[in-house]
């Protein structure tokens, strides 16, 4: 798959089913020597209304991603 691909996908957490973000608004670590993904870093609360705003982020490991489907990623958090 091309990270072009993963672009729309919504990150879903499969144990409380909570919408984490989706890929086009993550950035990700690279390990600089080995060149694998070690974790994406997403914008919290995209989907939720917030009174005072703030730019954490949920840093999911990339080995807990546990499927990629065609309109969406299923990580276990």
């Amino acid at each position: 798959m091309l990270l072009s691909e993963l672009g729309g996908k919504e990150i879903i957490n499969l144990n409380n089913g909570q919408r984490l973000g989706i890929i086009a608004d993550s950035d990700i670590v690279v390990d600089e020597k080995t060149g694998k993904i070690l974790t994406l870093l997403v914008p919290e609360n995209k989907f939720q209304i917030k009174l005072f705003s703030d730019s954490s982020t949920i840093e999911i490991p990339w080995h807990t991603i546990r499927k990629i489907g065609n309109d969406m990623i299923i990580v276990e958090l």
